[in-house]
């Protein structure tokens, strides 16, 4: 799989800026891999796609705002080709 595959255009307004209010009504897309169609619903419809011995792994992690400060250093030793660090 290529990086590339994943690039498209989407408009701004697109871009959710804030949590639907009711967060069940906010979009779904499936897309059926056995045909490759492709739906549109909400989100309260994804039971619907669920099998009976189907499992459902709730996440309830939150993203808050931070920042990590650091400092780029330049190394004399041999950089290593698969990892961007230096090898002393």
């Amino acid at each position: 799989m290529k990086l590339s595959q994943f690039e498209y255009d989407l408009p701004k307004e697109l871009i959710s800026q804030y949590p639907s209010e009711n967060r069940d009504e906010s979009r779904l897309m499936v897309i059926h891999k056995d045909s490759g169609k492709i739906e549109h619903k909400v989100f309260k419809d994804v039971i619907n796609y669920f099998g009976e011995d189907d499992l459902f792994v709730f996440n309830n992690t939150k993203v808050f705002p931070a920042m990590l400060k650091g400092k780029s250093f330049s190394c004399n030793a041999k950089r290593n080709k698969r990892k961007n660090w230096c090898k002393y």
